[in-house]
């Protein structure tokens, strides 16, 4: 019997990941997924605590993590996160865009300041922040990996969550403007669009039977999606394995938008 050869394509070693929004959920599970792939991971959050927790998490697991809190939507604090990597030598090779807010309320009710929390959380806190990570890909010519996280309503509308869905879809047309822009200097940026979860952000929705039963019926699935399900994704999105991948969004959805 001959021993099978290790392949690199999906490993990411000796890269480091920032994962924003990424104390819980999601992000935290898209951290979790990369360390294991084998890069540093940098846990991010708005609060000192959770942060610190969820590196402590990781770490009990044999993962390399460290964390620092900011809040994604102000610029002088990202970039203050980045002039401070820049004087610790820590280079960002993969930038996960993952921060996020849901707030459901008819667009006809919805107040121009709820409206603009969400657009800024969901949608500018990408830009803010691929800004300056894209900046130094650039600045050290070694490429680097974009990924952006979308939705399901990157594709289509749902009621009551209308600056949820244009903020998703602007993440599609982001990434593929980000993509238009940077691939030559070797940065691949593209997007996963999560379908139904299972997250805190989702309890409301999870624990309404009617809604429960709704995602069960019209998702071929038949059930919600886990956050460890978008690892594999992520990994491959960030790894080598992508390398000819650009401006793309891969829906993970258990087969929702197929049959709609």
């Amino acid at each position: 019997m001959h021993d099978r050869p290790t392949t690199p394509l999906f490993d990411l070693g000796g890269r480091t990941a920032l994962v924003t929004g990424s104390a819980r959920g999601i992000g935290f599970a898209l951290a979790q997924g990369l360390a294991t792939a084998g890069a540093a991971v940098i846990v991010n959050g708005t609060r000192d605590d959770t942060v610190a927790d969820a590196v402590a998490q990781l770490r009990a697991q044999g993962l390399n993590a460290q964390g620092r809190a900011f809040d994604v939507t102000d610029e002088a604090a990202v970039a203050a996160a980045f002039a401070q990597w820049d004087q610790d030598d820590v280079a960002i090779d993969i930038l996960v865009n993952n921060a996020g807010i849901q707030f459901r309320k008819p667009l006809v009710d919805l107040a121009l300041s709820d409206w603009q929390r969400v657009i800024d959380t969901n949608l500018t806190s990408a830009f803010i922040v691929a800004k300056e990570a894209a900046r130094r890909m650039i600045a050290r010519g070694t490429g680097g990996k974009i990924v952006n996280i979308g939705s399901l309503t990157s594709e289509a509308g749902r009621a009551t969550v209308g600056a949820y869905t244009a903020a998703k879809g602007g993440i599609k047309m982001l990434t593929r403007a980000m993509a238009a822009e940077w691939a030559a200097a070797n940065i691949q940026a593209n997007a996963i669009g999560p379908g139904y979860i299972l997250t805190d952000m989702n309890q409301a929705l999870i624990e309404n039977a009617t809604f429960d039963a709704w995602v069960k019926s019209s998702n071929p699935s038949q059930r919600w999606g886990k956050p460890e399900e978008l690892v594999g994704t992520a990994v491959y999105l960030a790894s080598a394995a992508s390398s000819y991948v650009n401006g793309q969004i891969i829906y993970v959805d258990g087969g929702w938008l197929a049959v709609l």
